[in-house]
C-alpha cells in the first residue's frame, strides 16, 4: 500500500471513530504518519484535559486503526 493510500485509509478510519468522541464533547485532528508508522493525532476538546483520554486512544482509536490498517504500529496523542 502506497503512503497515500495509507494515509487514506488511517483519515478513514478517524472519521468513522470522531463522533464517538464528539458525542462526549471531544473531537481529533489527524496531524502526520510518521516514517517508522506511528499516526499523531491531536485531541480537542473535552478530550485534550480528559484524565480517561490515554485509554480512549490506545484501547480505542489505536486498537481500531491497527486492526484495519496493520502497517500502523501506534497511534499518539501530540500537545497544541
Amino acid at each position: 500500500m502506497s503512503n497515500e493510500e495509507t494515509i487514506s485509509k488511517v483519515k478513514d478510519t478517524l472519521e468513522e471513530l470522531r463522533p464517538y468522541l464528539q458525542a462526549d464533547g471531544g473531537d481529533m485532528e489527524f496531524v502526520e504518519i510518521t516514517d517508522d508508522n506511528i499516526v499523531k493525532i491531536r485531541l480537542q476538546g473535552a478530550c485534550a484535559g480528559c484524565p480517561g483520554a490515554m485509554y480512549t486512544l490506545k484501547l480505542g482509536i489505536e486498537k481500531k486503526v491497527k486492526e484495519l490498517v496493520p502497517e500502523i504500529h501506534s497511534v499518539e496523542a501530540v500537545p497544541y
